[in-house]
């Protein structure tokens, strides 16, 4: 499994793969059981959405986990931002690009990627000093080859596609030299959530994980 690097504040690294589960999870008593599935399926990290009030008690209670790197999306505010970093998560996602949630980030040390749909959202991004987005809803955007025609004239900056990402178009998006990572919801579904389907969760994550491998 490909892992990259980013270093961030006073030299500390944060390593993520090229599989992101997104998970919406609705009651926080779950989230260790959650992230030990996934585990298990061999992903290390994790991002939390703040789509339910269930979202930042998940995020502490896999922020204490050494297996596992945790990070908040769908953060809309800096007030969310400092609450999901308060909670432990380790980098930041929103859904379009927030220039408040940005600089909160940035001045808490703290990885920030945003999302965006559009050129000049990505140079939004440039222009704040961010080399990673994410690109989303990606399929609905024109998926792989939209990513392609923008990375042309921004080949230093690196795409987390999400939305829609399955296992099947997972190769499209990996075989590009700028996606760093694919966004997936489909690894962890609320509903297998609820109905505690741990099983499940590893099995598609072992899945999810051997499409990233053959890709990468």
């Amino acid at each position: 499994m490909v892992m990259y690097v980013i270093t961030v504040h006073m030299g500390e690294q944060l390593r993520i793969g090229r599989v992101l589960p997104v998970v919406v999870i609705e009651d926080a008593r779950h989230a260790d059981a959650l992230g030990t599935s996934l585990v298990k399926g061999g992903l290390a990290v994790a991002e939390v959405t703040l789509r339910t009030d269930a979202g930042l008690d998940a995020i502490r209670s896999l922020a204490v986990r050494d297996d596992l790197v945790v990070g908040a999306g769908t953060v809309l505010t800096a007030a969310q931002a400092d609450a999901a970093i308060a909670a432990g998560a380790r980098f930041v996602v929103t859904p379009g690009f927030a220039p408040a949630v940005v600089r909160a980030c940035q001045d808490a040390g703290v990885p920030v990627f945003p999302g965006v749909a559009t050129a000049t959202e990505i140079q939004m991004a440039v222009d704040a000093g961010l080399g990673i987005v994410k690109f989303f809803p990606a399929q609905q955007l024109g998926g792989a080859k939209t990513i392609k025609a923008l990375s042309g004239p921004y080949r230093d900056v690196r795409f987390i596609p999400t939305g829609g990402v399955t296992t099947a178009v997972m190769p499209e998006y990996l075989a590009l030299p700028a996606v760093l990572a694919v966004g997936a919801t489909a690894i962890a579904p609320a509903d297998l959530i609820a109905a505690e389907r741990w099983d499940e969760i590893t099995t598609r994550a072992a899945e999810a994980l051997a499409v990233a491998g053959g890709a990468a």
